[in-house]
């Protein structure tokens, strides 16, 4: 059974494959055997990362810069990709994006942050599987694994952002509604995708990580822990085992699934 879990010769590509869970993801892939795509919008943090997993690892990576807000950059990716290896085995759709405004309040959150959110978030999943999901179609083969959140399928409890910061964001954090809404339409894309290319042998399915310790003070960990049933948050690390399942054999007839990793949290 553990050769099902087993990611030798599998072609996997990650966009936002630098960021706090995505470096972790092709990390971690790469360890299983497969040979990863890392894919960001910064070309020199893309090829510097695919350096770093291929001399740790072992196994081929390489970085290839793309902006998933931009259309036609999206094609020019997927047609480097697809020239570079003949196929994609598995797509995960991992990349978001924060916006200026971001954590301003929905009374002044503006227009202009919604829409470049949105561009990244849901048009950027929706372009990266629409240039890369029809070759799988065509092989009769292949796993799309579309990174939601815990809030895409609740709402943010408010309370737990009294007194929350967040080092690296420099200040005062929380969920906005934008975020919530583009986590929630990929969980909804998933599910249509299940359907649609199901028949052809592309499974999709959601991973939905629950909060992630990365930087957080301790008054939002405490807050946040207190509302799980594991009393904690999760590591980046914790994510991984649910990842390989799903870009594995392992999961070859998981369609059209959200798997939650949340401690516990919508259990309550």
């Amino acid at each position: 059974m553990a050769d099902r879990f087993d990611l030798t010769g599998k072609v996997v590509v990650i966009t936002g494959g630098t960021g706090i869970l995505g470096a972790n993801y092709c990390q971690k892939l790469a360890e299983a055997g497969a040979t990863v795509v890392v894919a960001d919008l910064d070309e020199a943090r893309c090829a510097e990362a695919a350096r770093g997993i291929a001399e740790k690892t072992g196994t081929e990576t390489v970085g290839i810069a793309v902006d998933l807000a931009c259309e036609e950059s999206v094609q020019r990716w997927a047609r480097t990709i697809l020239e570079r290896f003949g196929r994609v085995d598995v797509l995960v759709n991992n990349a978001a994006t924060k916006s200026p405004g971001f954590f301003a309040p929905l009374e002044k959150f503006s227009v202009a942050d919604w829409n470049q959110v949105m561009a990244v978030n849901v048009t950027g999943m929706f372009l990266a599987t629409r240039e890369l999901g029809p070759s799988m179609a065509e092989r009769g083969k292949g796993s799309i694994i579309n990174i939601s959140s815990i809030y895409g399928v609740v709402g943010p409890d408010q309370r737990i952002y009294e007194g929350s910061w967040y080092e690296d964001l420099g200040g005062s954090i929380n969920t906005p509604l934008i975020y919530s809404a583009t986590k929630g339409a990929v969980v909804a894309m998933s599910r249509y995708l299940a359907t649609y290319w199901g028949g052809k042998g592309v499974r999709t399915n959601t991973l939905t990580p629950g909060g992630v310790s990365s930087g957080q003070n301790g008054v939002f960990y405490e807050k946040y822990s207190a509302r799980v049933p594991m009393g904690r948050m999760a590591t980046a690390d914790e994510m991984v085992g649910a990842l390989i399942f799903l870009a594995s054999d392992a999961s070859s007839y998981v369609n059209g699934q959200n798997i939650i990793v949340d401690g516990g949290l919508t259990a309550w």
